[in-house]
C-alpha cells in the first residue's frame, strides 16, 4: 500500500490532529476558489469543513462568519452593509443553509466585485445539506458558484495499515469519532452525534418529525444497508404511509446522512429492478445504529458484507472525477452488479464487493458486466494485493481501486 497523507504517529498526543489530515479535495477547494466567485463546499456536520476552510484561508485575506453564532448573525442584520467592507476579501460563511435569504444579497455583492474586476475568491459557503437542498435557495447564484461535496475521512487520507482501514471501518469517517482513544469513546461520540442530528438539526431546516420515529426508521435502514426498500412494509412497522416514509428518507438523503444509488438504466434487453438502494453513508454512525461497537461484534453480526459493502462504495465516491455517476445493477433474474460507474469520458466500470480474502464470484459475473458495457471489471476484496481471475476482471484491494480511479 503506497504511503499516505497523514501523520500518524503523533496522532495520540494531539486532540486537534485532524486539523494535520490532508483531505483529497484541497487542491480541488483551492482551485475552485481561483476559479470562481463562490464556492459551496458541503458535507455533514463535523466532518471537518470549517478545519479546511480555515486552514486555506490563512493563505488569503479573509472573514469567517458563524450562521449558528448570535454575534455572528448581528453582524448580518444588514447583510449587504457589513459584506461590502469586507469585499475585498474571502467571506467564508459557515452553515449558510441557516440564511437562506442571503443568497439574493451575495448575489448582488458578487456582481458589483466583478464590475470593479474582482472575478473569483469572493465567498466560501460552507453548508450541511445536500447539494439539491441548497440549490432551493441558491437558483439567483447560478453561474457564479461552484459546488463541491466532502465526505468523511476515507482509506487514502487515514490509513497506512490494515489496523488503521478496520479502525476507520468500524467508527467511520468523522475525524472526532475514528481519531477517539478507544472505541467506546468513538461510539459515545457518535451517538451525541445522531441525537444532534434527530434533535436539534432536523428541527431546525424546518423539519417536523418526531425524532424517535425517525430514529427508527434511520435504524431500520441500517438493517437494510445496500437493498432496495418497501415504503409500504416500513410505513406499517413506523404506523405511517408509504409517503411520509419517503418524505423523511428524503429528509436524511437531504442532509447527507443516507446515500441514494439509482438502478442502471441502460438498454440491455432485461428486465431490471427500477428501485433505488440506500445506504448508511458513514459507517461509524451505521454500526451505532445497529449496537456494534467492536471489529469482533462486527464480524459476528449479520450485517457485515452489507457494511463493507456501504464502506467500500462511500470511499469509493470520495475520489470520483467530477460528473462520474455511479448506478447499482440488478435483474429480475438476480445477475447483479453492485456499483456500475460511468466515468465523465462515458468509460463504464464494473465493480463487485466481497468482504473476504478468497471471494468467488458467480459464473456468469464477466456476462453480466458485458451487459452493462463494462470496460473495466474489478472485485475489490478484504485483501490488500491485485490480481486477475479471467474474462478480465482483477481482485483487488479498496485503496489499489481507489488509486485508479484517481489516475484514471
Amino acid at each position: 500500500m503506497p504511503a499516505r497523507t497523514i501523520t500518524l504517529h503523533i496522532r495520540n498526543l494531539c486532540p486537534n490532529i485532524q486539523g494535520m489530515i490532508n483531505r483529497c479535495i484541497t487542491n480541488k477547494l483551492r482551485k475552485n476558489i481561483a476559479r470562481v466567485p463562490a464556492v459551496a463546499l458541503l458535507g455533514p456536520r463535523q466532518v471537518g469543513k470549517t478545519t479546511l476552510a480555515k486552514s486555506l484561508a490563512k493563505d488569503t485575506e479573509s472573514l469567517y462568519l458563524d450562521l449558528e453564532a448570535p454575534e455572528d448573525l448581528l453582524k448580518l442584520s444588514d447583510p449587504a452593509g457589513y459584506l461590502s467592507l469586507h469585499s475585498d476579501k474571502l467571506v467564508i460563511l459557515d452553515e449558510i443553509q441557516r440564511a437562506p435569504d442571503l443568497f439574493m444579497t451575495l448575489r448582488g455583492l458578487i456582481d458589483k466585485n466583478r464590475e470593479q474586476g474582482r472575478k473569483a475568491g469572493q465567498f466560501l459557503l460552507l453548508g450541511s445539506a445536500s447539494m439539491d437542498l441548497l440549490r432551493q435557495s441558491s437558483e439567483s447564484l447560478a453561474g457564479r458558484i461552484s459546488y463541491i461535496e466532502m465526505g468523511g475521512l476515507n482509506v487514502l487520507e487515514a490509513c497506512e495499515n490494515k489496523e488503521d482501514l478496520r479502525r476507520l471501518w468500524l467508527r467511520g469517517g468523522f475525524p472526532d469519532s475514528y481519531l477517539s482513544g478507544d472505541n467506546d469513546a468513538a461510539m459515545d461520540w457518535l451517538e451525541d452525534l445522531i441525537r444532534t442530528y434527530l434533535e436539534r438539526d432536523v428541527p431546525q431546516m424546518g423539519f417536523r418529525v418526531p425524532a424517535v420515529r425517525l430514529r427508527r426508521l434511520w435504524t431500520m435502514l441500517a438493517h437494510l444497508q445496500g437493498e432496495t426498500v418497501n415504503y409500504s412494509k416500513l410505513g406499517g412497522n413506523l404506523e405511517i404511509d408509504a409517503k411520509t416514509v419517503s418524505h423523511y428518507i428524503d429528509i436524511l438523503t437531504d442532509l447527507l446522512l443516507l446515500r441514494r444509488i439509482e438502478p442502471w438504466h441502460g438498454n440491455v434487453g432485461k428486465r431490471l429492478i427500477k428501485s433505488p438502494r440506500y445506504y448508511i453513508r458513514d459507517s461509524g454512525i451505521h454500526h451505532r445504529l445497529l449496537g456494534i461497537g467492536s471489529h469482533d461484534a462486527l464480524l459476528s453480526n449479520p450485517v457485515l458484507g452489507k457494511s463493507w459493502e456501504g464502506f467500500v462504495v462511500e470511499n469509493i465516491h470520495a475520489v470520483l472525477p467530477r460528473r462520474a455517476e455511479t448506478y447499482f445493477y440488478r435483474t429480475s433474474a438476480g445477475a447483479e452488479i453492485d456499483l456500475v460507474i460511468k466515468m465523465p469520458s462515458s468509460e463504464i466500470w464494473a465493480v463487485e464487493i466481497k468482504h473476504g480474502t478468497a471471494p468467488k464470484l458467480g459464473r456468469h459475473y464477466s456476462q453480466t458486466c458485458n451487459d452493462v458495457g463494462a470496460a473495466r471489471k474489478y472485485v475489490v476484496y478484504g485483501g490488500d494485493d491485485e490480481f486477475p481471475v479471467g474474462d478480465d476482471v482483477s481482485v483487488i484491494s479498496l485503496p489499489r481501486l481507489m488509486d485508479k480511479i484517481q489516475a484514471a
